[in-house]
């Protein structure tokens, strides 16, 4: 998309139509504004850090930056090119609540192995607890890192085997309303 970054083609708007929630109108004005912000047609990662950083300004987001940023590049090049972008923004604002999990499992499974290990969840977490700073204030029972993963692994890791699976996930947060409405964040928003 870099040198005809300025419009996207038909067939790029066809495409997009068919793999987003987002009619041809919505997807033009995303890609307006994602030009804007990225004249070159796509986002760095320390351009996507910078956001973040704007956005959390009493947190230190760096990490949990970094992690989003591997969900939402998905060919791994190193950019998140408006595709990229607008198929995330698709999922976490309008899909289907299985949609959403899928994505979120896929943030907290780092090393793309369809598990979601103990130490996975307690880097995406911590980074979580990071970002937030002293923003929000905890219960005792979640006041840390660990115990919000011990408490997640205890109710999702049915068979304690130390790995979360999809399957698992999917009915640790049907019990979990934290894991629901943190993935439906973004409902309704766009």
């Amino acid at each position: 998309m870099g040198a005809k970054a300025s419009k996207l083609s038909k067939d790029d708007l066809t495409s997009l139509k068919q793999s987003t929630y987002f009619d041809r109108r919505e997807i033009q004005q995303w890609h307006k504004g994602f030009l804007r912000d990225c004249p070159t047609g796509y986002l760095t990662r320390d351009d996507f850090v910078k956001i973040y950083k704007q956005f959390f300004p009493f947190g230190q987001p760096e990490d949990f930056a970094n992690h989003l940023f591997s969900v939402f590049d998905k060919d791994n090049n190193g950019f998140i090119e408006f595709k990229e972008f607008i198929a995330v923004l698709s999922t976490t604002s309008r899909g289907t609540l299985e949609e959403k999990l899928v994505w979120a499992f896929q943030l907290y499974d780092l090393n793309h192995d369809g598990y979601i290990t103990y130490d996975e969840m307690l880097t995406i977490v911590s980074s979580v607890y990071k970002m937030m700073g002293s923003m929000v204030q905890l219960d005792k029972e979640e006041a840390t890192p660990e115990l919000r993963v011990k408490n997640i692994f205890k109710l999702m890791d049915k068979d304690e085997d130390g790995y979360i699976t999809l399957a698992e996930f999917r009915e640790g947060s049907k019990v979990d309303p934290s894991i629901i409405s943190a993935i439906s964040l973004y409902d309704g928003l766009v």
